[in-house]
């Protein structure tokens, strides 16, 4: 795979970029899916259009401020850098975390229950992130270690030059097909209440992005660890425990915590 150019065009002057493009579809992608699923879910297609509303500052916010918090040195030495979000720098678990957070107000003022709206939404969440870890790819970021496997991309490292390395970005992005698809078939096959879509994303995404990050070169750190490695073992455990929780109590998400 080539060395890309990350400005799709130009307008007056301004740079398009591929990264804001990317992004962008994957936003729009998951409010489709959402609008689509509402009605099977008892949901009005406006609650979804209302929470995207709500949910992209946020996520943008939260994914922005995850990442500077774990180079905080780094952007304090250099504040301008902060907003340059065009330049990289959206941590996924910052965005997540965010986005869940949104919901679960929202979903607390207009009376919907939480697990219904999470099982009905997440589909479109790890389709969204197969297309915007794309800009990753054009941004020439979140790669991992040198190859000299057949499917290596080739990238200008600012300390070792064109190197041959993992397309990382691409192993994540079949990652999140796979589990598009596996949230449909267990949906249709082997769902028994709602909440179960929720859980059983947060455990695959972060198996998957547990053994991804091992392979990356610029892992935010904390405390001489992969932060995205811990926050992934965290969600593992709260993913198929939940799913366990769930599946011997029912009802376990139906009081009043979960709906007003």
């Amino acid at each position: 795979m080539p060395t890309p150019n990350p400005i799709a065009f130009s307008v007056l002057g301004l740079d398009i970029r591929w990264y804001g493009i990317l992004i962008a579809s994957a936003l729009l992608i998951g409010l489709f899916v959402g609008i689509k699923r509402a009605p099977k879910y008892g949901i009005d297609p406006d609650f979804v259009l209302d929470f995207f509303l709500y949910m992209t500052p946020a996520v943008v916010i939260g994914a922005r401020l995850y990442y500077v918090i774990f180079n905080l040195e780094y952007y304090i030495a250099n504040p301008t850098e902060i907003l340059a979000t065009w330049h990289g720098g959206l941590a996924i678990h910052g965005g997540i975390i965010a986005g869940v957070i949104v919901a679960f107000i929202l979903c607390r003022v207009k009376n919907v229950n939480f697990m219904s709206f999470a099982d009905m939404l997440i589909p479109g969440l790890p389709l969204g992130q197969a297309i915007g870890r794309w800009g990753n790819y054009f941004n020439q970021e979140a790669y991992g270690v040198q190859t000299d496997l057949p499917w290596a991309i080739t990238v200008n490292d600012a300390v070792q030059g064109m190197i041959r390395v993992h397309p990382t970005f691409l192993y994540e992005s079949i990652w999140d097909f796979f589990i598009f698809g596996f949230l449909l078939f267990y949906e249709s096959k082997l769902k028994k209440v709602n909440g179960e879509l929720f859980f059983v994303y947060l455990g695959l995404y972060s198996i998957g992005r547990f053994f991804i990050e091992g392979l990356r070169t610029d892992s935010l750190m904390f405390l001489g660890l992969r932060t995205a490695q811990m926050v992934s073992l965290a969600l593992v455990v709260i993913g198929f425990g939940g799913l366990i929780l769930l599946r011997k109590n029912p009802d376990l998400f139906k009081s009043t915590l979960w709906k007003k």
